[in-house]
């Protein structure tokens, strides 16, 4: 089942240039990157990346996810959530949503990746643009039950392509940031 879709007032997404207090360089490094995640987490797993999915399918969107994505409150979308995993660890909880109107007939086929990573699908099609990244600290009760913590980084952005967007949440387990601090050669 997918996790709650409550709109909890602790999440303001917020663009870097707004943003204060910084987090800690390292963590900003992370937030802010605009390369591929899958990329950087397939370098710092020394090439034991794995995409587990959790969820994926059609169901009302959050309020945040609405005004993002310009859609009317509780439309109903596609929603894949997906733990992104280093050695089999799961490091990063992700989350996209895309609107039904979007999707039909678009050819993106969200719901047969399985575990392919979306994301290695967006930066390889280039017709796709990314708006800016946002941040927050996420909400413990949208994350999965044995993740559920406090004051997680999470970042966002949209991919548009014509009439289609997508939006991609990342979410940053501390299991990740055990491997950064392990690793520091490999990002």
């Amino acid at each position: 089942m997918p996790h709650s879709n409550a709109l909890s007032d602790a999440c303001r997404w917020l663009t870097q240039s707004l943003l204060s207090p910084l987090p800690a360089p390292l963590t900003l490094n992370w937030l802010f990157d605009e390369g591929s995640l899958t990329r950087r987490l397939t370098r710092l797993s020394n090439d034991g990346f794995s995409v587990t999915p959790l969820f994926e399918g059609w169901q009302p969107l959050r309020d945040d996810e609405c005004a993002t994505l310009d859609l009317p409150a509780a439309s109903i979308g596609w929603v894949r959530e997906v733990y992104l995993r280093g050695h089999g660890q799961p490091w990063v909880f992700a989350r996209s949503v895309a609107a039904r109107s979007a999707l039909q007939g678009d050819g993106l086929h969200m719901d047969e990746l399985g575990s392919r990573s979306l994301g290695e699908l967006l930066f390889c099609d280039h017709a796709f643009t990314r708006q800016a990244i946002e941040v927050c600290r996420y909400p413990r009760e949208w994350l999965p039950v044995a993740d559920q913590v406090d004051d997680l980084w999470a970042r966002r952005s949209r991919f548009d392509r014509g009439p289609l967007s997508v939006l991609v949440a990342e979410i940053f387990l501390p299991t990740l940031w055990q491997a950064v601090h392990d690793h520091p050669e490999r990002f």
